[in-house]
């Protein structure tokens, strides 16, 4: 049966030891919470993972890893960008040997590729593994660069194993029309959303969303989820309000201050690697503050 990834799937954190060093028993302790509360399915190590500041043995042992532990209760995704493509394609092969559901890959960043350059570089991938693949659009990441809807059209055309698209833009104009076009020409297509911005885009054949929120509010962000495949509007538009604030906050310094506010509800999981900041105790106090304010301290888990 083909791969089909909806509802909210999460993108657990690096968790780090005070040295900086790769902390792997705390990653399977965190990639567990999620699928444990709720989660549909698993990436990692999206750019809220570090996965700028890793190596590529770090990177392999964190999906070996989060493989093992997810053992198979839900899809596991693998991000395998780079700014080398031959580390991309030695990431992508490493996670099919592993045995992982599906690999994700942002269009090519830094430099400014022209659309054959991305579609040339899709066909690459896609065609060097028989896995399933979602292309990652970000063009508020990258300087503008972004998967068009004639792209897309012949991306689909040409790769039977691209399943969906990561689409981060924000832009509710560019994710209607990137749904239009790949529902019409493949029905199963998923369309994800960035983070949890589902109010604005399932009722535009958004079939879920990765996650920001997940490590700090699990049930809210399933009851978002439930709330608008429901069409329990007045829900929906109440969860999401929230999560929206939510997404205010750990965008500042993210995902430094998302970091913050695990160690606030009992999950602590280290520094962030520099350049990035590690969260200080007055930011940390802060978020305790609105976590308290939004009644997330008393309506979600805490520790493990």
């Amino acid at each position: 049966m083909a791969l089909v990834l909806k509802g909210v799937m999460q993108a657990p954190v690096t968790p780090l030891h005070d040295d900086f060093s790769l902390d792997l028993p705390t990653l399977e302790k965190v990639t567990d919470f999620h699928v444990r509360t709720g989660a549909t399915g698993i990436t990692w190590p999206y750019h809220k993972s570090e996965s700028l500041n890793m190596t590529m043995a770090e990177r392999k042992a964190g999906a070996e890893a989060v493989i093992r532990t997810v053992a198979k209760r839900v899809p596991v995704a693998i991000h395998v960008s780079s700014l080398a493509v031959h580390d991309t394609l030695e990431l992508a092969r490493h996670a099919q040997e592993k045995d992982a559901d599906c690999v994700v890959a942002i269009t090519p960043y830094f430099w400014d590729p022209t659309p054959q350059a991305i579609f040339d570089f899709f066909v690459r991938l896609g065609t060097s593994i028989d896995l399933p693949f979602l292309a990652y659009n970000s063009p508020g990441y990258l300087s503008g660069v972004e998967i068009t809807s004639d792209l897309l059209a012949r991306m689909i055309e040409r790769l039977p194993n691209l399943i969906g698209v990561k689409e981060a833009s924000f832009n509710s104009e560019k994710f209607l029309e990137l749904s239009r076009l790949g529902l019409s020409m493949k029905p199963d297509f998923s369309m994800i959303a960035g983070v949890e911005y589902l109010l604005p885009s399932i009722p535009l054949g958004g079939r879920g969303s990765y996650s920001s929120a997940g490590a700090i509010c699990p049930n809210l962000v399933v009851e978002l989820y439930r709330s608008c495949a429901a069409a329990e509007w007045a829900k929906a538009r109440e969860c999401q309000y929230k999560i929206s604030r939510l997404w205010m906050i750990f965008r500042d310094q993210y995902p430094s201050s998302l970091k913050g506010g695990m160690v606030m509800m009992g999950r602590p999981v280290g520094p962030t690697r520099p350049p990035l900041p590690t969260a200080t105790k007055e930011r940390q106090e802060y978020i305790r503050g609105q976590l308290e304010e939004m009644g997330i301290m008393d309506s979600e888990p805490y520790g493990w």
